[in-house]
């Protein structure tokens, strides 16, 4: 595989740029809002999936200069990619409205739109050059789902919520379990157009040999 500089410091470029607006939101947040804590702000979805997008672009830089990309990173930029567009469309249609942990209007842009599309971006530009199967696809539904089962039990342990779709007591359990399976519903549609669209990788065409000589014509 021929090194792709240029798609390595794109990558690297947006990894940096990922990387200040968490670390500038935390530093914010802490000195700034009263009872705002790490553990909180590490909590919510919008954070977690920008620090998997983040050490994915860091990664997929590295091995974009050398010209390399192992199945493992595949893999990893796939779920990166699902867990931002995530992202993005519940922010956009739950969450622009509401102040949820964005006090910084730059930091709002780079991780609820700017990193979403620059993975979908990403992804689309540099397919794996092999299919990744709907069966294995599937793994990239595990986090999620494990995000969903730690925020419900967490919540009640420390009076907190990330979300307000996310929080009983606002609405009860019934809206919470409407919400998280509509999320979840799109989270496997967005898995399935991620997997298929490995498909539209076109190899080239090996030369067609008889006798163990190539085929002139």
């Amino acid at each position: 595989m021929t090194p792709n500089r240029g798609l390595a410091l794109f990558r690297s470029w947006f990894a940096l740029l990922g990387f200040l607006a968490i670390f500038f939101q935390l530093t914010h947040l802490l000195q700034n809002v009263p009872g705002a804590s790490a553990g909180n702000f590490f909590s919510y979805f919008t954070i977690e999936s920008n620090i998997i997008a983040v050490i994915s672009l860091a990664i997929a830089g590295w091995y974009a200069w050398k010209g390399e990309s192992p199945r493992w990173l595949e893999l990893l930029r796939g779920a990166a990619t699902i867990y931002m567009t995530i992202t993005g469309i519940v922010y956009n249609l739950l969450l622009s409205n509401i102040d949820v942990n964005t006090p910084i209007p730059w930091i709002n842009v780079v991780l609820h739109y700017t990193i979403p599309t620059i993975m979908v971006i990403d992804w689309l530009v540099d397919l794996p050059k092999t299919r990744v199967p709907v069966r294995t696809s599937l793994i990239w539904l595990g986090f999620p789902l494990l995000y969903l089962v730690y925020s419900l039990i967490r919540g009640p342990i420390v009076d907190w919520y990330p979300y307000p779709f996310l929080d009983p007591r606002v609405s009860g359990y019934g809206t919470v379990a409407a919400m998280a399976v509509a999320i979840a519903a799109a989270a496997f549609l967005f898995t399935l157009i991620a997997a298929f669209s490995t498909r539209l990788h076109i190899a080239p065409a090996p030369a067609a040999v008889t006798s163990g000589a190539t085929v002139r014509r």
